[in-house]
């Protein structure tokens, strides 16, 4: 049996927000990879699905670990990978494994079950799409280099989306200004 990883958005605030699918998923997974044990392990528990044995995989580990997933995925296993919120690998860990999984395309299955994004929901939301749009991330951590940011990018042509760590928010607007 081939490998498979399965790359899971779950909701981003509302529980509400997961698709059958994911945790169709979730429930038939040999494991999952998440970024934290404690919120998967209560969302699983909102959703009555035991039994899923739990791993830890986040930025502080992605680079250690990431070697021995793929490792378990060409032998068969049958692995999802969920973040804290949202879909791996935009700006979550993720895009390591998923990264690492594609070369090996003639062993392993990536497959990717929609679900939340954070900048999609916003962008929707603001009203602001009419036309194209850049996703940029997250801005630089201090003044000068968020500057840098706006400068390069100040004559494109469509809404670019930034995400911004909230101690930050006031200052980066401040910058974008």
């Amino acid at each position: 049996e081939r490998g498979t990883l399965y790359v899971v958005g779950t909701p981003i605030g509302n529980l509400g927000d997961i698709s059958m699918r994911a945790l169709e998923t979730l429930r038939k997974a040999d494991k999952i990879l998440c970024e934290d044990t404690r919120r998967t392990k209560a969302l699983l528990n909102h959703f009555e699905i035991q039994g899923t044995r739990l791993e830890s995989y986040h930025m502080h580990n992605e680079f250690k670990r990431t070697s021995s997933i793929i490792q378990e995925l060409r032998r068969g296993q049958q692995i999802a990978l969920v973040s804290d919120a949202g879909m791996p690998g935009i700006n979550d860990p993720g895009s390591m494994v998923i990264r690492e999984a594609v070369e090996y395309e003639a062993e392993i299955d990536v497959v990717p079950i929609p679900g939340p994004s954070a900048f999609l929901a916003a962008l929707v939301g603001s009203g602001l799409l009419e036309g194209s749009f850049q996703y940029c991330g997250f801005m630089a951590p201090k003044t000068s280099g968020r500057q840098k940011q706006f400068a390069a990018l100040r004559h494109q042509p469509h809404v670019l989306v930034f995400y911004a760590s909230p101690h930050a928010l006031v200052e980066s607007l401040k910058d974008a200004v």
